[in-house]
């Protein structure tokens, strides 16, 4: 779709003929789907039901979902963790200095790169940990990196679940390590900037974790040969 397309969408409001011809499918489809609570109500003025580029958005993820897999009752429980998620604006801090690159999804993308592990409680985990925000019918994850690294570790069989768990106590080690080495500089490097600080700590927890991974593989028994 054309910026030209996407922009006259933004602005257009559709009766629910034209919403259903918009998103091809029926108008018994989109009565059902509001029905189930899979799209909000439209806005109504006197007896004509209007529908927006918000409904549109809303039709495409849910034949895009489907498409992967889904069902009906897994959309509308994703939906409702969606709705429940804080906005991007809540979980970035939106000015505050940060090395991380968020990265916009729509949930199908989202879908693509979690194949099968996007469930309702995952998204919602997802969304209390701070990894999603929500930004109208998109979302944001806080971390390119982060993402990358949760894909590949589901490629490689891990659960998304586990993968959170992991994250949940990572992050209380690394809050950890960030008071100890705000607390040092903060005593002994008064006069130095932040941003000349925070990769030097980044390199000795990269270094130390370097040779804690050896340390463990080394002492790792050997597997019995067959």
């Amino acid at each position: 779709m054309s910026d030209q397309q996407k922009a006259r969408e933004e602005v257009r409001e559709y009766r629910m003929k034209e919403l259903a011809d918009a998103a091809g499918i029926t108008v018994r489809t989109v009565r059902f789907y509001r029905e189930r609570g899979l799209i909000p109500p439209p806005r109504r003025e006197g007896r004509i039901a209007w529908y927006d580029s918000h409904h549109l958005a809303r039709l495409r993820t849910i034949a895009a979902l489907l498409e992967r897999g889904h069902t009906l009752t897994g959309i509308a429980d994703l939906a409702t963790a969606f709705e429940s998620g804080r906005d991007v604006g809540e979980v970035l801090g939106l000015g505050e200095p940060t090395e991380e690159t968020p990265v916009r999804l729509t949930p199908a993308e989202l879908a693509d790169h979690f194949e099968g592990e996007v469930t309702a409680e995952n998204l919602a985990t997802a969304l209390e940990l701070g990894y999603l925000a929500t930004d109208g019918d998109d979302l944001v994850h806080v971390s390119r990196r982060l993402l990358d690294v949760s894909a590949a570790l589901v490629r490689e069989g891990v659960p998304l679940s586990a993968v959170f768990e992991a994250g949940r106590q990572i992050r209380a080690h690394a809050d950890a390590l960030a008071e100890l080495f705000a607390t040092t500089l903060q005593t002994h490097a008064t006069g130095a900037s932040p941003e000349t600080l925070r990769p030097l700590a980044k390199s000795v927890v990269e270094a130390e974790l370097s040779m804690a991974m050896d340390r463990r593989l080394r002492d790792k028994p050997a597997q019995p040969s067959s």
